[in-house]
């Protein structure tokens, strides 16, 4: 599959402080790249250098196959984007700020308008087009954003926390337009701090921090790096525990609660064991009341792999 975006050792420095340091990542086509990292990580940076208003100071990028560096202006034109703050203008209505964009994308008048009302429909939007974008709700406002970086249909999209602000309906519209896109070809490049929503849209997840790729691969493939499952088992009578975690204690045993009548126990196959516990508890007269399972989530993910140290450059290389 070809490789819609692509970037190499990329550097960037601001104020003697790196926010970018040898980052390398790739997406291909028509498929949906997410980064995740804390603030400070480098994300919006990234975004910066691939969309062209940001030069790197070392290292090499490209998009549809031109280099950031070399070619801006042939980035422009197949590029859309929805930063993290609004781009629209207050004293426009909203289709008129639709209209607008695509006219410097260089459609023509009659097809930007046709641009503008299909998005407006697709985005719910067609009940406030002709409003003053000033009297918008946030969310309103970036749903107007989403549908300016979607104006050109472009075939490599960057969106730069673009449900912030959002209720949940919204969002969800939101992740189902994008998963729409993608399914007819478009390649996402998607910077969030919702982790569910990189878990939903994502085929490749970049876990990015102080300035680098500090691990990649599916949501699945993180959440295994993560650790194991969790079986977590509630008895009858707390006074059973101690009981309990001497025969459980060879096949993964790792904290027992009196307390809260708990044990849990490590493994990979949480069905499996569920069965060689409640069988060797039975062996001992402990009663199992109650069992839960707790796969890795993106959360332990991005907890486990990004550090809380100093951030360089706070409000400059988010």
């Amino acid at each position: 599959m070809a490789i819609a975006i692509k970037a190499e050792g990329l550097r960037k420095v601001y104020c003697g402080k790196p926010a970018l340091d040898g980052l390398e990542l790739h997406a291909e086509a028509g498929t949906v790249l997410a980064l995740l990292g804390p603030n400070g990580a480098g994300k919006t940076t990234t975004v910066r250098i691939l969309t062209t208003l940001s030069r790197p100071d070392a290292g090499r990028a490209e998009v549809g196959g031109y280099d950031v560096a070399r070619e801006p202006r042939r980035i422009r034109g197949i590029i859309g984007v929805t930063g993290q703050h609004s781009a629209v203008d207050g004293r426009l209505t909203g289709r008129e700020n639709l209209v607008l964009i695509g006219r410097l994308h260089r459609l023509g008048r009659a097809e930007a308008a046709a641009r503008a009302d299909e998005l407006l429909h697709r985005l719910g939007l067609a009940a406030v087009a002709d409003r003053l974008a000033h009297t918008y709700s946030g969310g309103t406002c970036r749903r107007i954003d989403l549908a300016a970086g979607l104006i050109n249909r472009a075939p490599v999209l960057f969106l730069d926390e673009p449900t912030t602000g959002l209720d949940p309906r919204s969002r969800l519209e939101l992740w189902t337009l994008v998963e729409d896109l993608v399914r007819d070809g478009t390649t996402v490049l998607l910077t969030t701090q919702y982790l569910e929503e990189a878990d939903r849209l994502a085929h490749v997840v970049a876990v990015v921090d102080h300035g680098r790729v500090v691990a990649e691969g599916t949501a699945a493939e993180l959440k295994r790096r993560a650790g194991a499952e969790q079986l977590s088992v509630r008895l009858q009578h707390g006074a059973d525990v101690p009981v309990a975690a001497a025969a459980l204690r060879r096949i993964g045993l790792v904290a027992a609660d009196p307390a809260a009548g708990e044990v849990c126990l490590s493994t990979e196959d949480g069905a499996r064991m569920l069965t060689e516990v409640v069988r060797r508890l039975d062996d001992v007269d402990v009663t199992v009341v109650g069992v839960e399972v707790r796969r890795p989530s993106l959360d332990d993910v991005f907890l486990s792999l990004t550090r809380a140290g100093d951030r360089t450059a706070p409000g400059v290389a988010a």
